[in-house]
């Protein structure tokens, strides 16, 4: 008897483990975080005694590696790591059985608090992979028709473009591309391209919240308003945003955004989150078959089959771990540490910096070019020479290296950086 009490407290813990007072967040970070809360002072973006606390939390700030392509994926806190490790060891004594019967089950408590989270109602988010999955979703479950237009721009993600693409070849539909050269510091200016864009025939307006190439921030609320006014929708590109910038989905005023959650909340390398304005899930069908696509609950998009609800459930300590640091601090601090590397790197002869550094037009991401060479040979020398990992751009008219530090970058490592650019000119 006491054999199965025991194992039924067991397979509760599994199921519904982070959002309880046994979470691994409170088991492993709490207690350090609130010692670190002692440190905080109105200079907190380069209080660098209180994110040394931060730093520790992850296993990657004591990588052999310098770690500045967060933007393609972060890794994850300890507390993330481990639950994520717990998950699959419970899951591997009975798959069918933990899985499907116990893991599951903790998915209305993580919705509920990914909607806390992102500033909406639960029944509007619904848990997937990544923004790939949750924005072809959307982009292939409008109900659109043969010379329906669509508007976005050659600088937005390529999964999403050749989305709209296969509609456009599939349903005759018009796809539309602008094109900006960034960084842009004017929102009137975007916000006109895609006025001057629009025609009787447009119904969706594609944006992607911060342009992954260089992580200019686009002007999504002034672009909604322009759309709304006109009676066009907008699909936004949360993919850089949540879990970076300050803001509630909500605030953005648009009708349907997605993003991945293994980015900048750092949860596991396969999860992510789409949203959907209540009143429009209805008239959106399912990317993969339900047997009721035309229902108005938003757990229609999660039919996928068999995948790993191990990753999902570890999500929850994702949260709370962002949670634990809070939006705006961690938004001020990235930031601080991209405009910390740039104004540095932007006194070195040579080089070229292709991001704004004002926080209304940038956060984490920056793009930097070398004169006289190539994104990848920039790239391929930090990597050899300098063991700092970042990712050469070469997409349409933007050519430079992305470079992208998350709240776990130290300072020493962007000196590093800073030093390995100025060498790398000097023999340019």
């Amino acid at each position: 008897m006491n054999n199965r009490r025991s194992f039924f407290r067991k397979s509760a813990a599994i199921g519904f483990g982070a959002f309880g007072l046994n979470s691994l967040y409170n088991e492993l970070h709490a207690e350090s975080f609130s010692e670190a809360e002692k440190l905080w002072n109105d200079n907190g973006a380069d209080n660098e005694d209180y994110w040394s606390v931060i730093q520790d939390a992850y296993t990657a700030s004591k990588s052999d590696i310098i770690i500045l392509n967060n933007g393609g994926v972060s890794p994850s806190p300890i507390a993330v790591q481990e639950a994520l490790e717990k998950y699959n060891k419970a899951a591997a004594q009975g798959p069918s059985y933990y899985m499907w019967r116990i893991i599951d089950k903790g998915r209305e408590p993580l919705r509920q608090r990914l909607a806390r989270l992102g500033g909406c109602d639960a029944e509007e988010i619904a848990i997937n992979r990544n923004a790939t999955e949750a924005l072809n979703t959307i982009i292939f479950g409008l109900p659109l028709e043969k010379g329906d237009e669509i508007i976005g721009t050659i600088q937005d993600y390529p999964n999403m473009i050749q989305a709209w693409k296969q509609r456009e070849m599939r349903d005759g539909l018009v796809y539309k591309q602008l094109s900006f050269d960034f960084p842009i510091e004017n929102d009137e200016q975007i916000v006109k391209a895609f006025a001057d864009a629009v025609t009787p025939k447009t119904k969706i307006i594609h944006v992607t919240h911060i342009i992954n190439w260089v992580g200019q921030i686009m002007p999504v609320k002034k672009i909604c308003d322009m759309a709304h006014s006109k009676g066009i929708e907008v699909v936004v590109d949360g993919a850089h945003t949540f879990g970076l910038l300050d803001y509630k989905i909500p605030d953005l005023d648009c009708d349907y955004f997605g993003t991945s959650l293994h980015k900048f909340l750092s949860a596991p390398v396969g999860s992510g989150m789409m949203w959907i304005k209540k009143e429009k899930i209805e008239k959106i069908w399912p990317l993969l078959c339900n047997s009721q696509p035309k229902s108005k609950d938003i757990r229609k998009f999660e039919t996928l089959g068999t995948r790993s609800f191990c990753i999902e459930q570890a999500i929850g300590e994702a949260i709370n771990f962002q949670e634990g640091i809070g939006s705006k601090r961690k938004q001020e601090r990235v930031h601080y540490l991209k405009k910390y590397w740039a104004e540095k790197a932007l006194q070195i002869p040579g080089v070229k910096i292709h991001t704004s550094l004002k926080p209304e037009y940038s956060c984490a991401i920056a793009g930097v070019s070398i004169d006289g060479m190539k994104p990848e040979e920039l790239d391929s020398k930090l990597m050899k020479d300098h063991q700092i990992h970042t990712v050469g751009i070469n997409w349409e008219n933007i050519h430079c290296v992305r470079v992208t530090p998350h709240v776990y970058t130290k300072i020493s490592d962007l000196n590093k950086l800073v030093g390995a650019l100025e060498k790398i000119a000097k023999k340019a």
